[in-house]
C-alpha cells in the first residue's frame, strides 16, 4: 500500500478522464478497487449492509472531487482517504451508541448492528494482505469497534493497511504526533481486546480451513439434516460462548443447555425439521449456512449462517446470524 514514484499507468489514465469527464472509463478505472474498498468499510463499521453503501459514496465522491487528483499519490490511495472519510461522516451522523451484544470476546464485547462478510466478496489478489484471515474474522472486525472513529480509522491505516504515519495523518488531516498517540492507545485496547492474539496484522497468516475445521463443519450440518440431538451436543464444548444476532448473546452455557435451548426455541420440531447445509466460510473462518424447508414449500430457504470458532475438534464459539430476507448471503460457495 505504498505510493509509486513515477506517475503510474493508472494515475495517468485518472487525470485524463477527469478532464474529459467519461464516466465509462472513471467506472472501468475505479471499480477495480471496489472489493478491497468495501473490505477497509467493513472494518471500519463492522456491517456488510453499510460497507456497500459507505463503498458506493466513496465512489460518488471520487467522481465529484476527480478534478483534483493530481496523481501526488496512488489512484489507491487516494480512494482509501475518501472512503475512510466517508465513514467517520457516517459514523458521526448515524451516533448509534446502542450496544448490540456479539458474544465474540472474553470481556463480553457489544457491537451495533454486526453482520457477517461473505467470502465470495473479499478481493480474489492472493497477495492482497487486506484480506488475511486475522483481520476479518469476527473477532478481530468486533475488538475494532471498541476503539473510537477516528482512532480505528488509524490503526486499520497503520496496522493493517501498513501506511506509514505521515499519510495517515494527511488521510485524516492530523498531525504525525496525534497519528502515533491514537496509534499507541489502538494498540492498548487492542490487546486487551484480543490478549491470546499476535498483533503484528502486516503478517498475514494463512487462511486455509484446517481438516478439523472442515471435518467439524460436515459434523455440524449433518447432526441437523438428521435432527441428531445427541451428535450435535457431543460438537460443543462444555464452555460454549453463544450469540444469535441481531436478538440474542451473548451468553456461556454447557453443551447441553445449548441443545435444550434451541428446541424450547422451537428447532427440530415439526415443521423446522427439514434442514439442509452447506459448509462454507466468511470472515475466512468456517460456517455453516443452514437451509429449512417448511411443510407447505417446495423450497429448502436460507435460514441462518452459524460462524464456528473450533478449538481441538470442537466448537468453542457459535455465532449465529439471521439469513432471512439477505440475497448478499445466498449463495455461499461450498467448502
Amino acid at each position: 500500500m505504498t505510493d509509486a514514484g513515477p506517475l503510474g499507468a493508472d494515475e495517468a489514465t485518472f487525470i485524463a478522464l477527469a478532464r474529459s469527464g467519461d464516466t465509462a472509463r472513471f467506472a472501468l478505472i475505479t471499480e477495480r478497487h471496489r472489493r478491497e474498498l468495501q473490505v477497509h468499510c467493513y472494518r471500519m463499521l463492522a456491517n456488510y449492509d453499510d460497507a456497500q453503501d459507505m463503498t458506493q459514496e466513496t465512489f460518488l465522491r471520487a467522481w465529484n472531487k476527480r478534478k483534483s487528483f493530481k496523481g501526488h499519490a496512488a489512484l489507491r490511495t487516494w480512494l482509501y482517504r475518501i472512503a475512510t472519510n466517508a465513514c467517520l461522516d457516517f459514523l458521526q451522523k448515524r451516533n448509534d451508541r446502542t450496544p448490540v451484544p456479539s458474544g465474540l470476546s472474553d470481556s463480553g464485547s457489544e457491537v451495533p448492528r454486526l453482520q457477517p462478510y461473505p467470502d465470495r466478496m473479499l478481493p480474489e489478489d492472493p497477495q492482497e494482505s487486506v484480506v488475511s484471515r486475522e483481520t476479518i474474522e469476527l473477532a478481530f472486525i468486533v475488538a475494532v469497534q471498541h476503539l473510537p472513529p477516528r482512532q480505528r480509522a488509524v490503526f486499520i491505516l497503520r496496522d493493517v493497511l501498513g501506511w506509514p504515519a505521515s499519510k495517515v495523518a494527511d488521510a485524516l488531516e492530523l498531525t504525525v504526533a496525534s497519528v502515533t498517540s491514537a496509534l499507541q492507545r489502538a494498540r492498548v485496547t487492542m490487546r486487551e481486546q484480543l490478549p491470546d492474539r499476535r498483533l503484528d496484522w502486516r503478517s498475514p497468516a494463512p487462511h486455509e480451513l484446517s481438516h478439523d475445521e472442515r471435518g467439524v463443519v460436515k459434523a455440524y450440518i449433518d447432526a441437523h439434516e438428521r435432527n441428531d440431538l445427541d451428535g450435535l451436543m457431543s460438537l460443543l464444548r462444555d464452555d460454549l460462548r453463544f450469540a444469535m444476532l441481531p436478538e440474542l448473546g451473548p451468553v456461556t452455557m454447557t453443551a447441553k443447555d445449548a441443545v435444550d435451548g434451541w428446541v424450547s426455541g422451537g428447532l427440530f420440531e415439526r415443521g423446522r425439521d427439514d434442514w439442509r447445509g452447506i459448509g462454507t466460510t466468511v470472515n475466512r473462518m468456517p460456517a455453516a449456512a443452514l437451509y429449512l424447508r417448511a411443510p407447505e414449500d417446495t423450497e429448502y430457504r436460507l435460514f441462518a449462517i452459524a460462524v464456528l470458532r473450533i478449538v481441538d475438534g470442537k466448537i468453542a464459539e457459535l455465532t449465529g446470524f439471521d439469513a432471512t430476507g439477505k440475497p448478499w448471503l445466498d449463495p455461499l460457495p461450498a467448502l
